[in-house]
């Protein structure tokens, strides 16, 4: 039997590992949420402020409580959409510009693993933000809503995760930390105004509403605003919620494919 052994000089180039794995994602999580865990504020800011945002919003409206109601709901995903992109894009962008991200992927750790690691830890605040604010909204600060509440935190907590997602997608775009924040005004502040929280969409301008239609947050609002007519699951929620979903896990797949090791 001939064994062949490599010449000096001769490099090795690893197989690069494509397919998702259970545990690469588990521990990718894992040390997430220990980085998560030393950096207090940064838990403080992901899960107290949707809740410090919908407390402010229910005494702005004090002497008009119909108006918290009609426009709460809405906010309740809206505020951890906004959060969690924040926070995301920052923490990626910090792991790349510090060389974690590049030391993380020499070792047998997809891209996919990698996106997928912070999705899961991520998501995993989002869950604890989305229910604490679900429970102050409708127990706390008498949000009246006609349907389950548990809807209520279904589409608070998949906008979360949008908004993890798109956290994800733009840090591979931003140079700087200052870079990420100045995604916001051009990936989320269009969807906000364009999401039929002010106005409703079908007043819009018809090239306005014609671009509503492919963001998003119009169907996170749209879905919010069908728990808070509708006793019952309606058809339009569950597509709502569908396409909510259906656009956290395109743009985690984006992420995955545009993530780059450095920061040039």
């Amino acid at each position: 039997m001939t064994t062949t052994t490599p010449t000096a000089g001769t490099a090795t180039t690893p197989t690069p590992v494509r397919a998702l794995n259970a545990s690469r994602t588990t521990a990718t999580a894992a040390r997430v949420l220990r980085q998560l865990r030393h950096d207090p504020r940064t838990i403080a800011m992901m899960i107290l402020i949707p809740c410090m945002m919908l407390f402010l919003l229910r005494y702005v409206f004090d002497g008009s409580p119909r108006t918290f109601d009609n426009i709460g709901a809405s906010l309740l995903g809206i505020f951890p959409l906004i959060t969690m992109f924040l926070v995301t894009s920052i923490a990626t962008l910090r792991e790349r510009t510090s060389g974690t991200l590049e030391r993380l992927l020499a070792m047998p750790l997809g891209k996919g693993d990698l996106i997928a690691g912070y999705a899961l830890a991520f998501g995993i605040i989002a869950i604890i933000q989305s229910a604490l604010a679900t429970g102050l909204a409708v127990w706390f600060l008498g949000l009246d809503v006609t349907g389950s509440p548990w809807l209520l935190l279904l589409v608070a907590l998949l906008d979360a995760l949008l908004g993890t997602a798109l956290g994800l997608f733009v840090s591979a775009f931003a140079a700087s930390e200052f870079q990420a924040v100045q995604f916001m005004p051009a990936v989320i502040f269009p969807q906000l105004l364009l999401c039929g929280l002010f106005t409703p969409r079908s007043n819009m301008h018809p090239a306005l509403e014609a671009i509503s239609d492919v963001l998003p947050m119009s169907y996170a609002v749209d879905g919010m605003n069908e728990v808070l007519k509708h006793t019952d699951m309606t058809a339009d929620f569950v597509r709502d919620a569908l396409i909510v979903a259906g656009c956290a896990l395109l743009v985690l797949g984006l992420g995955a494919a545009t993530l780059r090791r450095r920061t040039a």
